[in-house]
Formats: structure tokens, sequence, C-alpha cells
């Protein structure tokens, strides 16, 4: 096996002859096992130039093992029913080169999904899974051939960012269609033939962000009109209450008379 700076480690372990058998035995499963030859019981694991190929498809699987060996370079998961690609799912992978996840029912892939493998990584298949949007952060960085054809994407900014830094497999580029769209009539058709196009899906965006901030402040303003319509309505309607109030007061002259009539007569 061949760690970080070309230092070369055989996987043959030496134990001493003079050690018992069952000695030998328990020495050799330690050392294995530190050294990360371990397999997953439901994969199967061979040798190629002194690092690990583990071959987990059609396992019926419902996550990614999480005891891969350390020296892993391909890994093959396709055609089980994987859901999700967790944050660091291959953290501890620093030699993996080729990952299959196709044939799955990916739905999400986190942010973090393939933190520790971006500069190791060089073929990454997605295809054929369930998803339809991904955080453009999940494959920042990435230098690897990637295929994302054959899921039931949905096209709008976000996608198109993360579409214009991916290294897309040039074979299967035109399978990666768009399920559905933010405008209706490009659904169906190939993601990148509708790019090339012209098509701004980020512009779509701006404009429908536009529209409902103008029918929102609309909204508001309508708002506000009404209340202060309503406010100086409620305002003249007492105004005219008091004044009838007022008006039905006995005026001064009024008094005055009353007053000296009273006088009169006492």
């Amino acid at each position: 096996m061949t760690f970080p700076g070309g230092v070369h480690v055989s996987r043959k372990v030496f134990i001493p002859h003079g050690c018992p058998l069952i000695l030998r035995f328990i020495l050799a499963v330690i050392c294995l096992s530190a050294m990360g030859f371990a397999c997953p019981k439901s994969c199967h694991c061979s040798e190629r130039n002194g690092l690990s190929v583990v071959q987990c498809s059609s396992r019926n699987l419902e996550e990614i093992p999480s005891d891969l060996p350390h020296d892993t370079v391909s890994l093959f998961l396709s055609s089980n029913h994987i859901t999700k690609i967790p944050n660091q799912a291959f953290k501890n992978l620093p030699w993996l080169q080729e990952l299959d996840l196709s044939r799955n029912a990916i739905e999400t892939v986190d942010a973090g999904a393939f933190q520790g493998v971006t500069e190791s990584l060089r073929a990454l298949d997605l295809s054929h899974n369930h998803m339809q949007g991904v955080p453009k952060e999940a494959f920042a960085r990435l230098h690897a051939k990637i295929s994302l054809s054959n899921n039931p994407w949905h096209c709008e900014c976000t996608l198109q960012e993360m579409l214009r830094e991916l290294r897309l497999d040039p074979e299967t580029v035109n399978e990666v269609s768009c399920h559905t769209s933010v405008q209706e009539e490009y659904a169906g058709k190939p993601v990148i033939q509708v790019l090339d196009s012209g098509i701004n899906f980020c512009n779509f965006h701006h404009k429908t962000t536009d529209v409902a901030m103008f029918v929102t402040m609309f909204g508001w303003f309508t708002m506000v009109i009404a209340y202060v319509i309503y406010y100086v309505r409620h305002n003249q309607e007492d105004a005219r209450r008091h004044l009838e109030y007022l008006k039905s007061l006995p005026s001064s002259s009024q008094i005055s008379k009353d007053f000296d009539t009273i006088s009169t007569v006492l």
C-alpha cells in the first residue's frame, strides 16, 4: 500500500516465528485492522496496485457503509437503496479515485458530502437517482468527471450555477434534462441545450423576485391608504357627532333670557 509522500508498505504482516500459533493469528488480525484492511460484511474487496477495490453493488444497502477500508481506491455502490449522501461520508478515504453511486434512490446530497475526497476523486457517477437539486457547495472544488444523467432535475438558478462549475461526463451530458423548470416550456429538454441557447434561469429568478417584491409592497401600500381613509372618515364622523352635540346645547342668549325671567318672578 502506498501512503502520501510515496512511502510503500506491503500488506504482508511480519510475525515472529517463535510466537505460538494463536498469538500469531491475533497479532495478524490486530495489524490488519489497524491498517484499515477490513472489508464490510456486505461487500467484496479485492486489491489493485496495493490498494483496495470495494464492490458493494446490488447488496440492498440503504446507506453508505461506514467501515470501508481506508485505502479504498474504487468504491462501487450502484443498484442499492441509498437515499442520502450525508456530510463527510467519505472523509476517511483519502485515496478514493472512483465512486459509483448510480441506480440508487438518492434524493439528498448534503453540502459537505464529498469533503475529504475533493482532490483525489477522478470519477463520480450519480446517474439514475432521484435528485431534483443539489447545493452547489456539495461539488465545490471537485475535479472529478461527473455523471448526473437520468435524474428528475428542476431547472432553476441554483442548478445552472452548479453545472457551470462541474466537469460533466461528455458521454452522458445530453441526458441531463429538465424534468421540471421555472419556465415550463423547457421541461423535458437537455439542460445544456437550454443553457447554450442563451436562457438564463437566474434572470428569470430575479424577475420573479422583483414581481413578488412589487406585489408585496403594493399590498402594504394599499393597506396603509385604506387605514388612512378609515382614520380620516372616523375622525370626520366623530367631529360631526360632536358638532351636533354642541348645537343641541342651549345658546348663551337663551340662558340669559331664562335667567332674567327667573329674576323677575323672584
